[in-house]
Parts: structure tokens; sequence; C-alpha cells
């Protein structure tokens, strides 16, 4: 089992991207994120001609999720409780071959202390409810996506140039910790515990040639994923595309049970 989350930064500016890393990978779920479409033009046509059942969630120009998967989807999550019908779409679920996949894209929080970056800390709150209410660290559970923070020093290039700024302030970081407290372990520390490991650069200054990067995207694992997880690999190489997206795609390997 290969799960891959994926930030595309515009799914139909990215699509032939997703194509490309579909036939390459064949991940059987892929989460993405920042889909920025409304529903009525999410092109699901090209990805179902390559053999997934695709659900999503989407809204005009910002944010939106989606999730491909080789099996059927069931209990479908959309939104957190709470949410209005003008909530940004930042959160899709489905259960994929017994597998109970949660697919985030937090708040980015824009800047230390302003309202923004409060909604997102909230936001960290709705999220550990949910997750407390609706799912049982016992499950094979694993919460996948942009998660807007960077969780030690270790992910972030210059330590000391972010320290206490949004992406690495101490309460981001607590908020993340405590969704690990859940009963999920970060499934690229299973296996990987050095540092310089990063899955999203600037556009700018051409940051990702000096690999001036964070890693802000995760998956999750509950116990019984994570006892099952041999691999986490994150694809640096799809960066270097023509028109990348600021993020690159993790895939999570999963073995199958004995």
């Amino acid at each position: 089992m290969k799960i891959t989350t994926w930030n595309v930064n515009g799914i139909r500016a990215r699509l032939t991207h997703v194509v490309d890393f579909l036939r390459e990978h064949a991940p059987d779920v892929l989460c993405l994120q920042e889909t920025k479409v409304e529903d009525g033009l999410f092109p699901r046509e090209v990805l179902e001609d390559e053999g997934y059942e695709v659900s999503w969630f989407g809204q005009k120009g910002y944010n939106g999720m989606a999730i491909l998967s080789s099996a059927a989807q069931l209990e479908p999550v959309r939104g957190l409780p709470g949410d209005g019908p003008d909530a940004d779409k930042r959160v899709l679920g489905a259960t994929v071959n017994g597998w109970r996949v949660l697919d985030l894209y937090v708040p980015n929080g824009q800047e230390v202390g302003c309202d923004k970056y409060r909604f997102k800390l909230d936001w960290f709150t709705r999220l550990n409810t949910f997750l407390r209410e609706h799912y049982d660290p016992a499950d094979k559970l694993v919460v996948v996506g942009d998660f807007n923070v960077a969780l030690e020093d270790r992910d972030v290039h210059d330590p000391l140039w972010w320290h206490g700024r949004i992406l690495c302030s101490p309460p981001e970081r607590q908020a993340l910790r405590d969704v690990l407290a859940f009963g999920l372990q970060d499934g690229l520390r299973l296996h990987h515990q050095e540092g310089g490991i990063y899955t999203w650069w600037h556009y700018r200054a051409g940051a990702s040639f000096k690999d001036d990067g964070l890693r802000i995207d995760y998956v999750l694992c509950s116990a019984a994923a994570a006892a099952r997880c041999t691999d986490v690999i994150v694809h640096k190489d799809v960066r270097m595309a023509k028109t990348p997206s600021d993020h690159v795609p993790v895939t999570a390997v999963f073995a199958d049970a004995e």
C-alpha cells in the first residue's frame, strides 16, 4: 500500500505533473491539497482515465482537496464539524481497503499574532476534537497533508532565521505535537532521523536549488499503520520539473498484512 500526499498548488496548472506521477509511481492513494478549483471544473475525467476513483472538495481559486484511489472510497469526510457553507475547503477523508485516510490542508496563519494566526491555532484545536470524536488510534489511520508547520529545527534550512516566525513558532509546533498526542507518529521519522529533508521551498531566489526549504508536509500514522510502514519517500525531483508546485509529493509505503 502506497499513500502519497501532495500540495499541488493548483490542480489544473499541475495536471500533467499529477498524471506523470501516477504513471511513474502508481500510488494506491494520492491525497492532494490546494487544488484551487470549484467542484464543477475539477478535471475528474483525466484522473479517472488513469484508473483512479476520485473525490474532491473545492472552491474557486483557493484551498481545495482531492483524493484519488485505486480502490473504492467509503465513509467520506468533508470538512470539520461546525464548518459553515462558506468555510474553507481544507479537510477530505475516506476509507480505502480498510485504511482510514484523512487529507488536511492546515491554514498558513500568515504572521505570528495576527487574526489568521489565531484562526490557525483554533483550527488545530477543532481538528484535535474531531480526531478524538470520530477516529480510534487503534485503527489503521493515516493523517496526511500540508500542515504548514515545521515541527523541529532539523526540519528547517535556517533555524536561527526562522526562529519564532510563522510556520516555526512555538505555539504552532505545540499544536502539531497535540495532534501527534492523539496517537499518531511522524512516518518519516520512523525511518529517517537526519535533518535537511524538506518538502517545500519558496519560488523566489532559487530556494529549491540552494535547498533552502522546510518540511511542512507529513504522513502521520496510528500505531497500527506505523507497524506496517516500511519507508517514507520525499520526491524532491518533482520540484525540478517545469512550472512545479512549491511542494513535492511525500509517499508512505506500507507492508501488506501477513
